[in-house]
């Protein structure tokens, strides 16, 4: 008979046990987050004030923006107290709220990134006819669809993750309640679990990616058929940067979650997850702001209109 333990609160490892290295990288990760702050809210506000980016394309993009966010806002404050902190505990309850949270932002933004690979065929494949097919209706409907998949799918697995019991060991070898890490110390429900986990990974990052590929297809046809080599560069640079952050974020999920949690896995998905939690929500408005000239621009101009405004 397994002796089961009512928990109440959850011990987060963190990053590191070496007490000289913990104050290093909470400067490193507050700079970090500082500038993913800022780097996105700084992006929703440009996009909202710039006519010249009213466009689908900067609508979802302000969502990405919007969802990196609250995805970072997740994870580092928690990561940042306990880093400086003697008591590193996260609450029962703190910790099935960060579990939804997480989940739910990440089918978010690996939603709001198959809607956006679908806006650039509209735009490369249909340009004559992307102003009328991409109306604000359209945009409204196909971003909503994240959010609304996103956070029902979060619930589902939030619920199997209550369902978890434990046997006395309250300490989560990772920086945030990882579902990997939370199923590797649980001493019964992680069957259920763990299988719901790398089958709804699996299906939904699997189905998104898959419309990016199709619709990453179809756009390689619609190039290949320009006879303008300047249009062909254009329709390039445009597409870069969203398959850049495509290729860093499915890659560093599916080594995360698709792979069963042993204490080898988990510990280098701690690594992994460091990656994707706090380095690429500070990397999206970079990639987009500094590989797009439109955004350029308007960032030119905003800034100018603030100096001449003083």
């Amino acid at each position: 008979m397994l002796n089961f333990t009512d928990v109440t609160e959850f011990i987060l490892l963190g990053l590191t046990s070496r007490p000289e290295l913990q104050l290093p990288l909470f400067v490193v990760f507050l700079l970090i987050y500082t500038v993913t702050l800022l780097g996105n809210i700084g992006m929703i506000i440009l996009i909202e004030i710039s006519p010249q980016l009213s466009s689908p394309m900067y609508f979802f993009l302000s969502h990405l923006s919007f969802s990196d966010v609250w995805f970072s806002s997740n994870v580092t404050p928690k990561m940042l107290e306990n880093l400086v902190s003697e008591i590193k505990t996260i609450s029962y309850a703190g910790c099935i709220v960060q579990c939804f949270f997480f989940i739910a932002f990440v089918h978010v933004e690996v939603f709001i990134l198959a809607v956006m690979a679908f806006d650039r065929y509209m735009a490369i494949g249909n340009p004559l006819l992307y102003g009328s097919r991409m109306s604000r209706t359209l945009c409204v409907g196909l971003i909503s669809f994240p959010y609304v998949y996103g956070f029902f799918i979060s619930l589902i697995a939030t619920l199997w993750t209550h369902g978890l019991y434990f046997c006395g060991n309250i300490q989560i070898n990772h920086f945030y309640c990882a579902d990997p890490a939370v199923i590797k110390i649980a001493c019964a429900g992680t069957f259920i679990k763990e299988y719901t986990m790398r089958t709804l990974v699996g299906l939904n990052f699997s189905y998104s990616l898959l419309v990016i590929i199709v619709s990453y297809i179809f756009i390689l046809i619609a190039i290949l058929r320009m006879r303008s080599a300047e249009g062909r560069k254009k329709a390039f640079s445009t597409c870069g940067s969203h398959l850049t952050a495509v290729t860093v974020f499915y890659g560093t999920l599916f080594f995360m979650y698709l792979r069963s949690p042993t204490e080898e896995s988990v510990e280098q998905g701690k690594m992994v997850a460091v990656f994707y939690t706090t380095v690429i929500p500070m990397l999206n408005p970079m990639i987009y702001s500094l590989r797009n000239k439109d955004v350029k621009e308007a960032m030119n101009k905003a800034i100018s209109r603030i100096f001449l405004t003083k």
